[in-house]
C-alpha cells in the first residue's frame, strides 16, 4: 500500500499559523509575543500528540491507535499496521512452532534442539524417556553433562556427525540407541536417538552365529583333508585321481572361507585387540608386494613405492591381512600384461596406501556395496578365481578399527585404485629399519 508523504501538508500547516501570528502582530503592533504564542501552540500540540504515542504503545492494550490527523495521523498509522503485521508474523511463528513440536512429539525418535556448544533448546517426550531428560529443569544445559557415555562424548566434541554412533540408553536398561547430529539453522543442530535395540540385538546374534559354525566347520573340515590326503598318497589310481584332487582343492577353499570368517568375526566383535605399535611400513609393504608376485607368477608388472618419512602406529598382523586383501585382488582382476602400483605417502593430511591396478575396472553402482560381505560383481567369475567375498569387508573393518577409511576410485575398463587412508594421528616417531629378510 502507497502512503501519501505527510510532510508537505505539515509544513503548509506549519506555515499557515505562522502567517496569521504574523498578521495579528503587525495589526496589534507586538510581532514577536505574536509568534511566540504561536510557536509555544504548535509545540504543545506535537508534545500532546508526542504523549498519546508513548500512553498507546506502553499501556494500551488494544490494536486500535489514538485518532489524530495530519503528520500525527500518518505515523499513527504506519505504527498501527506495523504492529497488526508483527503480531500476524508472531502468531504465524507461534502456529509453526506449535506444529514443529506436535510434529516432533508425535515422532517416535528422541529429539533434541542444541546450539553453539551443546545447550539443550528444546526436546520431545521420547527424548524424556530415553534420554532422562526433565523439562524445563534441565533446558539450557548441556547435553554432554547429562549423557556421559565416553563413545558419545567423543562423537559429539569431533564435529564430523556424516555417521552415527550406538550407545546404551542412560535410563533404560539393555536399551541400544543409534545417535545421529544433523546440523541445521545458525550454530544449532538436531539430535536424533532411535531405539535400535531389536536390530542390536540380531546383529550380535549373527555374529554369535558365523563365529559359532565357523569354528564347529574346522575340525570336519580338518578330517575331511586328512583322509583327502592320506588317500591321495596311498596311490588309489587314476580313477581317483581327479575326485581327490578336487577335495583337496575344495577344503582348501573352505578353510580359507572360515579363516576369513573367523578373523572379520573377531574385527567386528571386538575380540581381536588392536595393538598400537610402530610399523615398520617399508618392510611390511614390500612383503605384500611379493606375496603379490607370488600369486601373479610373472603375468604382471607390480612396482613398490614407500615414502619412509611418513609413519604408521597400528596392529601390524592386522595391516597386514588388509593390505594383502588388496594387493592379492588387483592380481587376480588384472589381465596378464597389466600392472599393480602399491605406494605408501602422505596427502591431504593423511597418510595413505594406494593400490593402482590396470584391471577391468568396476561398475559406478557396485562400489558403495563392494566391502560387504559376501557381494560379488561377477558371482561366477570371481568364485572361478577363487575369492571368498570376504577380503574387502576385513580391509573395510581393520580401517575402522584404526580410525581410517577404505576409499574406492575405478573406471569401467581403464582399470581401480583402493585407498587406505590414516589419520595422521596414526603416525609414530619412524624406526630404524631392523636387517631382517622379507617374510
Amino acid at each position: 500500500m502507497l502512503v501519501r508523504n505527510p510532510w508537505p501538508s505539515a509544513l503548509s500547516r506549519l506555515a499557515l499559523l505562522l502567517a496569521a501570528a504574523a498578521v495579528v502582530g503587525l495589526v496589534s503592533g507586538h510581532m514577536a509575543l505574536c509568534l511566540l504564542i504561536a510557536l509555544a501552540f504548535y509545540t504543545g500540540v506535537q508534545a500532546r500528540n508526542l504523549v498519546r504515542m508513548e500512553r498507546w504503545l506502553r499501556h494500551a492494550r488494544r490494536l486500535r491507535p489514538p485518532q489524530s490527523q495530519g503528520l500525527w495521523g500518518t505515523i499513527f498509522d504506519n505504527l498501527y499496521r506495523l504492529q497488526r503485521r508483527h503480531r500476524q508474523r508472531r502468531q504465524r511463528l507461534a502456529e509453526l512452532l506449535r506444529r514443529f513440536k506436535e510434529s516432533a512429539n508425535a515422532m517416535p525418535d528422541a529429539t533434541v534442539v542444541l546450539r553453539g556448544h551443546g545447550e539443550m533448546l528444546w526436546w520431545n517426550t521420547m527424548a524424556t524417556r530415553y534420554l532422562g531428560l526433565r523439562w524445563p529443569q534441565d533446558q539450557g544445559q548441556r547435553i554432554a553433562n547429562l549423557f556421559r557415555h565416553p563413545q558419545f562424548n567423543d562423537f559429539l566434541a569431533q564435529g564430523d556427525w556424516r555417521d552415527s554412533v550406538k550407545v546404551p540408553s542412560p535410563v533404560l536398561e539393555k536399551t541400544v540407541l543409534e545417535v545421529r547430529i544433523v546440523p541445521y539453522g545458525i550454530d544449532q543442530q538436531l539430535l536424533l536417538a532411535r531405539d535400535v535395540t531389536r536390530l542390536h540385538r540380531l546383529e550380535t546374534m549373527r555374529r554369535d552365529f558365523v563365529a559359532n559354525i565357523t569354528h564347529e566347520l574346522r575340525t570336519p573340515l580338518t578330517v575331511i583333508r586328512g583322509l583327502a590326503e592320506t588317500l591321495a598318497d596311498d596311490e588309489q589310481g587314476p580313477e581317483l585321481e581327479r575326485p581327490l584332487a578336487l577335495i583337496q582343492q575344495q577344503t582348501q577353499r573352505m578353510g580359507r572361507l572360515i579363516d576369513d570368517l573367523l578373523l572379520l568375526s573377531r574385527l567386528e566383535t571386538g575380540e581381536q585387540a588392536m595393538a598400537s605399535n610402530p610399523v615398520d611400513v617399508r618392510a611390511l609393504v614390500e612383503a605384500v608386494v611379493d606375496e603379490g608376485r607370488a600369486v601373479s607368477d610373472g603375468r604382471h608388472r607390480l612396482s613398490c613405492e614407500v615414502d619412509e618419512s611418513v609413519p604408521l602406529q597400528g596392529d601390524e598382523g592386522a595391516l597386514r591381512s588388509a593390505f594383502s586383501n588388496l594387493v592379492v585382488n588387483a592380481v587376480k582382476y588384472t589381465p596378464t600384461g597389466g600392472s599393480i602400483d602399491v605406494r605408501w605417502f602422505r596427502a591431504e593430511g593423511v597418510a595413505c596406501l594406494s593400490v593402482t591396478d590396470t584391471g577391468e575396472g568396476i561398475p559406478a553402482h557396485h562400489i558403495p556395496r563392494l566391502t560387504e560381505r559376501f557381494y560379488r560383481v561377477d558371482s561366477g567369475r570371481t568364485a572361478s578365481r577363487g575369492g571368498t567375498g570376504l577380503g574387502l569387508a576385513i580391509v573395510k573393518h581393520v580401517m575402522t578399527r584404526h580410525g581410517g577409511e577404505l576409499q574406492i576410485f575405478s573406471v569401467l575398463g581403464e582399470g581401480s585404485r583402493f585407498e587406505c587412508r590414516f589419520p595422521l594421528e596414526r603416525a609414530a616417531a619412524p624406526r630404524v629399519p631392523v636387517a631382517r629378510g622379507r617374510s
